[in-house]
């Protein structure tokens, strides 16, 4: 699977990493399987990008479907934080797209922060320690 994720609950964050190809539908996928379950709620999110090596570009609307997607899926009682890590211009573009589709939709409760490094984004989360990201399967 081109996205693995880890579910913390001693943290409270969601701790994805893609690796290879991935497209659109893979990133859609990840979105409604992690985040319709309820014990989520106000978690914060940590995706790494670092290991894909392509991704199939989807189009400015699908990037805006998935900020629409995510927004509606936010739990409205509590805010958190989304850190995406974009090594490569083109995941970084992306990143930062969904990341002002995610500014404009009222109904999102996450702030979203797009990077180049881990360093960056574990600050961003108000993060000090590692954290464990997901194995690849």
């Amino acid at each position: 699977m081109p996205l693995a994720y880890r579910i913390d609950h001693d943290a409270r964050i969601v701790l994805a990493l893609g690796s290879g190809i991935i497209t659109d539908n893979d990133v859609f996928a990840y979105q409604t399987d992690v985040w319709s379950r309820p014990e989520v709620a106000g978690y914060d999110e940590l995706i790494d990008m670092s290991l894909v090596t392509d991704i199939v570009a989807p189009s400015g609307d699908r990037v805006r479907q998935l900020a629409t997607l995510s927004a509606t899926m936010d739990d409205k009682g509590t805010t958190s934080r989304f850190a995406i890590v974009a090594q490569t211009d083109v995941a970084f573009g992306l990143g930062r797209m969904y990341q002002t589709y995610r500014a404009l939709d009222r109904r999102s409760t996450k702030e979203v922060g797009v990077f180049r490094t881990m360093r960056e984004a574990l600050t961003f989360l108000r993060r000090e320690t590692p954290l464990v990201m997901p194995e690849l399967r």
